[in-house]
């Protein structure tokens, strides 16, 4: 920051910085406008009359400026944000690889765009065809029967998959009450569980990271006839390939229960393991990670969820058919005597369709398991380079991410997880997923956990573990600069617990 000041003092870049960064509330002038609109054409209308009790008493306070100040505030704080699209995006267990522009193109083609689901179904045979195929795709790909495309997420998937699991009980006059799920699993499994009244029964991994079916026959010999599934993330959250799925599936079908595999790692799977095939009775996909659609700002996602012959009967509804007879006929079908209902509105979110059936069409078989193959590489590459560096949570090879932990680090220098994460952003890169997962943060270490993706160059890679090899030097030699990063962005770092037990989630003048 420069010495130069104004009279009062405060350097002439901080005030400006100040001034750039004030929420768009704060700026503008009563009667400052960027729009200019031609007289109205129509008679005026009396707001209470038109709208009654809806009608408001005053204006709703928006912000009154010009096309310059929105121009510039919208654009400042697009150079705030980071994007898959400018660099590396670490974060573990999320899959944020980049996604092909190609697919854009063709979600924007008009006939896809232009769609409104409310439109009569004999116009939207294009649109149901491609859900149609699309399912067809998923379902050879994860060795499902059928596939449904309703859930907007993964974790209503989740919800979805545990909702027919319910179901499938209830059906056959069961009342099952438990749900094993083992601590490497991703944290919304319990949540979807709970959601549907099961109780969770939670399961140790061993010393090596991986559930055993030992384990698992001790707990369900504990809840005998009790336990209506169990919810296994595979590759696991651990970044480790669950060797005995096989055997855990016939232990848990010889109980009576059903297989829950959580599916959002499938980027590692792809063209090598079919779930289904493994025992697997039903799995939700993330589109937006595997097959390359957008994550977006909390959505819009998509969470489709495979299932076997057992819970084929309650999928959701509608779902899309095949009409027999000559040519290519599509429709809905609402009469499931046994569905779970709808699950949201309309069909599910069909610009990510679109784009998950282009990437798909695009890639091929092979391309698909090459791109397994990558991503699977890339994690290992990261995991190579840097395991002299940092601690390795398990000393296993990984599939899609590796965890490493401070416990080194921490010890010699004092430095820990989030310094190391805040300390990346000042080299420019977003910080890698840290404290989880749970398994791996013991005895008080933290852990990194990194995801680097099929999508990555060797030399991104390189980059990147540079700047984590640095960052370790730098610790040994001047640990201070790491306790006080980030330095070089235009927020220092925040008080993330104050923040986290005292929020503002509405801006005010007061």
């Amino acid at each position: 920051m420069s010495d130069r000041s104004t009279k009062s003092g405060t350097p002439i870049e901080t005030r400006q910085l100040l001034h750039t960064s004030r929420p768009i509330f704060e700026q503008g002038a009563p009667g400052r406008t960027g729009a200019s609109l031609p007289p109205c054409d129509v008679p005026a209308v009396d707001e209470k009359v038109a709208l009654g009790a809806l009608a408001r008493d005053a204006a709703p306070g928006l912000p009154e400026v010009s096309e310059v100040e929105v121009t510039r505030h919208f654009t400042r704080l697009s150079r705030w944000n980071y994007a898959i699209d400018i660099g590396l995006y670490p974060l573990g267990s999320c899959t944020m690889k980049y996604n092909p522009k190609v697919n854009e193109k063709v979600a924007r083609m008009p006939g896809f765009a232009g769609l409104h689901p409310a439109q009569a179904e004999s116009t939207l045979e294009g649109a149901l065809e491609l859900m149609w195929r699309l399912e067809r795709c998923l379902c050879e790909l994860g060795g499902f029967q059928r596939v449904t495309l309703q859930p907007a997420a993964g974790a209503q998937g989740e919800l979805a998959g545990v909702m027919m699991i319910r179901a499938y009980h209830a059906d056959r006059g069961q009342r099952r009450t438990k749900v094993l799920i083992p601590d490497s699993a991703h944290g919304t499994n319990p949540a979807s569980c709970t959601l549907n009244g099961f109780e969770v029964v939670s399961l140790k991994t061993g010393s090596d990271g991986l559930l055993h079916a030992d384990v698992v026959r001790e707990a369900i010999a504990a809840n005998p006839n009790d336990v209506a599934a169990i919810m296994i993330t595979n590759p696991s959250t651990l970044g480790l390939f669950e060797e005995h799925l096989g055997e855990i599936a016939d232990v848990v079908h010889e109980a009576g229960g059903l297989v829950y595999m959580d599916g959002a790692n499938f980027n590692a799977l792809l063209g090598k393991v079919r779930p289904g095939e493994a025992g697997v009775d039903v799995m939700h996909i993330n589109l937006h990670k595997t097959f390359t659609t957008p994550h977006g700002g909390g959505g819009p996602g998509s969470g489709v969820v495979g299932v076997g012959a057992r819970l084929e009967p309650f999928l959701p509804t509608p779902t899309v058919e095949k009409a027999p007879g000559p040519g290519d006929k599509y429709r809905l079908e609402y009469h499931r005597p046994k569905s779970i209902g709808r699950m949201r509105s309309w069909f599910g979110n069909f610009g990510m369709f679109v784009r998950a059936y282009t990437y798909i069409r695009e890639m091929g078989g092979p391309g698909l398991t090459q791109a397994t193959e990558m991503a699977v590489l890339n994690a290992n590459y990261v995991r190579a380079r840097l395991a002299e560096v940092y601690s390795l949570a398990y000393d296993k090879p990984s599939m899609h991410e590796v965890v490493f932990t401070d416990k080194k680090l921490k010890k010699e220098t004092g430095v820990q997880t989030l310094d190391v994460a805040k300390r990346l952003m000042d080299f420019g890169y977003h910080p890698p997923t840290i404290y989880f997962p749970l398994p791996a943060v013991t005895g008080g270490a933290g852990a990194l956990m990194i995801e680097p993706t099929e999508t990555e160059t060797p030399e991104t890679l390189d980059a990147f573990c540079d700047a984590m090899t640095a960052i370790s030097v730098e610790a040994h030699q001047d640990p201070a600069i790491a306790h006080a990063a980030p330095l070089n962005t235009a927020m220092r770092r925040l008080d993330e617990t104050h923040a986290a037990r005292h929020p503002k989630l509405r801006w005010s003048r007061d």
